[in-house]
């Protein structure tokens, strides 16, 4: 999210939001919710938009954009103190009316600072899942609190839901990350597939890549099958929307699959007649 939206009225603020979120399977899945929730979660978009767009937008030194986190970390706990600054105020009912928690909304920008620290390449492991928790499963446990649902249920379900999700984002996005010089493929699945080389471009016109990729679209495949397992326990809340999103991106994942990772690659998308089956496959209630 950008400075324009960041200053602009609440209203403009969910406008532009809409705007941007329309491109993409999260406004099909958010137009499941009514209103308070599906406000909810476009603040909570519109948060992490603003918090991503430092970490990828690419201006400013390291130092500057460090700080501009910083600047939101000391936003949020005015907001938390009861004194929101103007350009969070599209946060405040949201946390008010769902009792959204600090921690997960600073663990989001604690995964930001660990691609503006340094370009993250080749991470270890334990490394790439830390990083998927705080960019993705934290995210994941503010959204479960709009939906309704317990905290024990909702946290297990963000768990894997949130890396199954930010998982199939590192296998789509190769080529733009490559562009950052960043490569969120982690070392042991390189070095599995015998690639030894850490540059992003080099490892990306490996020959061998596409074992490496099938590796980890493995490990997501184990964690939308977890996170499938939690939901059809039917737990408290409206699940109706994590469930299309994960049945949207499980399939962009098995598309990518079928296709392949070797060059030259293009970012696999699913058609509209697609999205509409799988709509009517996952049903629209709760």
């Amino acid at each position: 999210m950008n400075a324009t939206i960041q200053n602009e009225a609440p209203d403009a603020q969910f406008a532009s939001v809409q705007q941007k979120a329309a491109r993409s399977s999260f406004y099909l899945a958010m137009r499941l919710m009514p209103a308070a929730q599906r406000e909810a979660m476009f603040a909570i978009y519109a948060f992490c938009r603003a918090v991503d767009d430092i970490a990828d937008d690419g201006r400013g030194t390291r130092s500057e954009r460090q700080a501009a986190l910083n600047e939101w970390r000391a936003d949020l706990a005015s907001l938390y103190a009861g004194t929101p600054p103007t350009r969070l105020g599209f946060l405040v009912q949201p946390v008010r009316q769902f009792a959204l928690r600090l921690d997960d909304f600073l663990a989001v920008i604690d995964g930001m600072e660990m691609d503006v620290r340094e370009d993250i390449v080749a991470p270890e492991p334990a490394t790439l899942d830390l990083y998927c928790d705080r960019v993705a499963s934290a995210v994941g446990r503010l959204s479960v609190k709009v939906f309704g649902m317990n905290e024990e249920q909702g946290f297990a379900l963000a768990h894997d839901l949130g890396r199954a999700l930010q998982l199939t984002n590192i296998l789509r996005d190769l080529d733009e990350d490559a562009q950052l010089g960043r490569l969120y493929l982690p070392c042991d699945a390189l070095d599995t597939a015998g690639i030894t080389s850490r540059d992003p471009a080099a490892v990306l016109a490996d020959p061998r890549l596409d074992n490496a990729c099938r590796q980890l679209a493995a490990l997501a495949h184990r964690h939308y099958a977890n996170a499938q397992r939690l939901m059809a326990l039917r737990p408290k809340g409206r699940i109706a929307t994590p469930r299309l999103m994960g049945a949207v991106y499980s399939q962009i994942l098995t598309e990518m699959e079928h296709t392949g990772w070797q060059a030259p690659r293009h970012r696999v998308s699913l058609s509209k007649l697609k999205l509409a089956q799988i709509v009517l496959a996952n049903g629209l209630s709760r």
